[in-house]
């Protein structure tokens, strides 16, 4: 696995906690963020063709 793909999917797996820990807060506000940030993660893993399989479906 090149670094960028390592990368990639670390950020993600930090994302859905940060989203997980946000839900679990009720910070609706955090939620969005993280959830934004997590759509635009998943979309860079598609568009490099970087399987998000592993990672959970928050």
């Amino acid at each position: 696995m090149d670094a960028f793909t390592a990368g990639l999917l670390q950020r993600i797996e930090a994302t859905e906690s940060d989203l997980s820990r946000a839900r679990d807060e009720g910070d609706d506000f955090l939620v969005e963020v993280e959830q934004a940030e997590l759509d635009d993660l998943r979309r860079l893993a598609a568009e490099h063709g970087v399987e998000v399989g592993a990672t959970s479906r928050v």
